[in-house]
């Protein structure tokens, strides 16, 4: 999702840049005029809150709106909200300050390309070296900008030998490194592209791969200079900066369409690109549902042949991949562990499509020398409550269970120092214990030495499938004593779009039943758990 929140962000920031040139040629201030479009998701509960609020603040300080609020939603296609805000908006903005709109339709590229022939100077490449192998001077603190590189310690299979899929349980080191986490906290994975796709597109354009570049901003105004770290080669960008996984957006198929040598190839891409109910309908079609990545769309167009320092401006950067920590530093100080599927899948052409971080991941083992990955801890609010004689709840189907191993780990740690630990009742759902039962031992053994109340839901084992929503409608009586009568914490971590929404509604009805609430009470009640921090989701869409 950031992916597709950064580069809408992008294009966005092109007009704004312009609209402040304007406001600037007319004399006016900025806060004067404005118009505010905002990048959420309809599966979150404050779905565009903050633009929401900016456009009526901004009212409210005296702004002009020289446009409507635009809300792109990116459960649907961001981009197409955007883009249809913004075909409206610019006429708008050129009918207020008085101008005439010049045409779009001229690609503008923003990137002069160098190729570097003759053989740089050693110091040159001294920054690329250094962030993409040796690390060799690595300082804390660690961030998006100064990873760790943490050797693996352990990854082995959680899914038993008759699973059709694979999740890894992954332990990194990171003894001696100053590095510190808590339970909840998420861990940055920086992935590396397939070499074979990128292979594949250097053969599609033509290029050799190993030509060193540097891609320079022509606007002068801009305080980004590269789109990536500057030189290096085209291999380097393709494998370590560059997303070529997902699925390309309608403005870069824009680009792409004057590259087809062949006018019906042109026309399709045009056609994706556009904002019409046909070309919508063939990009969710084409693009979408059959989940063509730009390797595909190059290979199933053989027109298309794009200059390969154009394709480098065009894609996205691609983005460290977040997982909930699975461990708690109390029990393991000197290592990080994360809990993750495996992504693998057939599209409707026939083709694999494979996670960029987990396909890369699962070849990582202990070695001498160690394999190192590119690690940095993000802080969360996901906290167990600070007297562990609090009463907790947590619902965690699947790798939604990764942080409750750390939470559970913490209160069993709590018993066994002899302080008060109050309920800790975990519901977790998979398909078979024999396949997917994540730590199932390690469960097991918690409930036998009474740290766990357990509830387990295995939805392919009987014939009519059963989720962990079942559970809880069946256990409303421990739900209301818990967050109704001891003043306790429900955790949800999982699916945002089905499972924990489907949890926040069996809660409500909870509320309703037992606690003798309307439902408007009964909606108040679990807002105010909200804002006491009671009640707390990780979730993702």
């Amino acid at each position: 999702m950031r992916t597709k929140l950064f580069e809408s962000y992008k294009i966005m920031n092109k007009y704004t840049r312009i609209f402040r040139n304007l406001a600037r040629w007319r004399g006016s201030a900025l806060p004067c005029k404005c118009e505010v479009f905002g990048l959420g998701n309809k599966t979150y509960e404050h779905y565009n809150e903050v633009a929401i609020y900016v456009d009526h603040r901004l009212e409210q300080l005296g702004a002009t709106r020289v446009f409507e609020l635009g809300l792109g939603d990116d459960d649907a296609n961001i981009e197409d909200d955007f883009i249809t805000w913004k075909d409206k908006f610019w006429p708008a903005v050129c009918d207020f300050f008085g101008i005439e709109g010049a045409g779009e339709d001229v690609s503008i590229r923003q990137y002069k390309l160098t190729e570097h022939v003759d053989a740089l100077p050693e110091k040159v490449y001294t920054g690329e070296i250094a962030r993409l192998h040796s690390y060799k001077n690595q300082r804390s603190p660690y961030d998006a900008k100064n990873p760790y590189l943490a050797p693996v310690k352990v990854n082995r299979e959680l899914h038993g030998p008759t699973s059709e899929r694979s999740c890894m349980h992954i332990e990194f080191d990171i003894e001696g490194s100053t590095m510190r986490y808590e339970a909840g906290d998420h861990l940055a994975v920086y992935p590396v592209n397939n070499s074979e796709l990128v292979n594949k597109i250097g053969e599609v354009c033509q290029v050799d791969l190993d030509t060193v570049i540097t891609l320079t901003n022509t606007d002068e105004e801009s305080t980004k200079k590269h789109p990536f770290p500057c030189p290096c080669s085209y291999r380097t960008a393709l494998t370590h900066y560059l997303d070529i996984t997902s699925n390309p957006r309608t403005h870069v198929l824009k680009e792409l369409a004057e590259y087809c040598s062949d006018q019906a190839d042109k026309d399709k891409l045009k056609l994706m690109a556009s904002t019409t109910p046909e070309g919508k309908a063939l990009y969710q079609q084409w693009i979408t549902q059959e989940n063509r990545n730009i390797v595909h769309i190059l290979e199933d167009i053989p027109s298309l042949k794009p200059p390969l320092d154009h394709l480098c401006e065009l894609l996205p950067r691609l983005q460290c991949r977040y997982y909930s920590i699975s461990s708690s530093p109390k029990l393991h100080p000197t290592t990080i562990h994360i809990t993750a599927v495996v992504v693998e899948y057939k599209t409707p052409t026939g083709r694999i499509n494979r996670g960029v971080t987990t396909t890369w991941l699962k070849e990582k083992h202990p070695s001498d020398p160690p394999c190192l990955v590119p690690i940095f801890v993000r802080k969360s609010q996901f906290r167990l409550p600070t007297r562990p004689a609090t009463p907790v709840i947590m619902v965690g189907p699947g790798t939604g269970l990764a942080p409750f191993r750390g939470f559970i780990q913490e209160r069993d740690i709590a018993r066994k120092e002899g302080k008060e630990v109050g309920d800790t009742i975990l519901y977790f759902g998979c398909r078979r214990r024999h396949e997917d039962y994540l730590y199932k031992e390690e469960l097991e053994e918690f409930e036998k030495n009474g740290t766990l109340k357990l509830h387990t839901a295995f939805s392919r084992e009987q014939a009519q499938k059963e989720y962990v929503t079942h559970l809880l409608e069946n256990n409303k009586e421990e739900i209301w004593s818990v967050i109704g009568e001891k003043n306790g914490h429900i955790y949800i971590c999982g699916d945002a779009r089905n499972m924990a929404r489907d949890v926040h509604n069996i809660l409500v009805k909870v509320v309703m039943e037992r606690g003798k609430m309307t439902e408007m009470e009964a909606t108040a009640f679990i807002k105010k758990m909200d804002t006491q921090k009671r009640y707390s989701s990780d979730v993702w869409s």
